[in-house]
């Protein structure tokens, strides 16, 4: 459980409190129902990470809804989140965050294809040890309204290291440089950190 999800149902717990203090079932059980969920979607699972590593790992919970090249030249996986996955985001591959930047925007339905460039996203690039950079984008959605970064520009990450957090649900893009070959194709379900959705040739 990530500590957003406290935060969230602190008052969701007092309103149950005063709900069952007043005798009020029919407004405590719809709360009680909603702070279930609240608990459901922070959860923050552990990953078996892949040890090879030549691999590339997705770096969110979902649907892979678009493997195909952009304008510039790199082929994009884009996977999409509902509402019911892991809202934990992970690094892809290890090394040093070298680029970090905020991109506002609209707020697009997450599996529409123009959510990747209109809707507000944080693009991250990591460049591992032999000088490999991957470029990977958290885009908010219709629901989810905020990004929270949890690593920073300069910072070092393993492959598979929690990096932020979208809230609700949301889209991630991954910008494969021509030396990845895809693992994955449209209509596959990946999970964060464990899914491999490519691989360095």
């Amino acid at each position: 459980m990530v500590k957003d999800g406290f935060y969230f149902n602190i008052p969701v717990l007092a309103l149950i409190a005063v709900c069952l203090a007043l005798g009020l079932w029919a407004w405590a059980v719809p709360l009680i129902l909603l702070g279930g969920f609240v608990l459901y979607f922070f959860r923050n699972p552990e990953r078996e990470i892949p040890a090879d590593p030549g691999a590339l790992v997705s770096p969110a919970d979902g649907k892979v809804v678009q493997v195909e090249e952009d304008s510039s030249g790199l082929l994009r996986v884009s996977i999409f989140l509902s509402v019911f996955d892991v809202h934990v985001n992970r690094a892809p591959i290890g090394g040093r965050i070298v680029r970090q930047d905020y991109h506002p925007g609209r707020f697009l339905l997450a599996f529409d294809e123009r959510a990747s460039v209109e809707n507000e996203r944080l693009v991250l690039t990591i460049e591992d040890e032999a000088g490999r950079q991957l470029t990977f984008a958290l885009i908010t959605g219709l629901i989810a309204r905020r990004i929270v970064p949890w690593k920073v520009a300069g910072e070092e990450v393993a492959k598979g290291d929690r990096i932020g957090l979208i809230r609700f649900g949301s889209r991630v893009d991954v910008f494969l440089p021509r030396q990845c070959h895809p693992e994955v194709r449209k209509g596959d379900r990946v999970m964060g950190g464990s899914s491999v959705i490519a691989r360095w040739s």
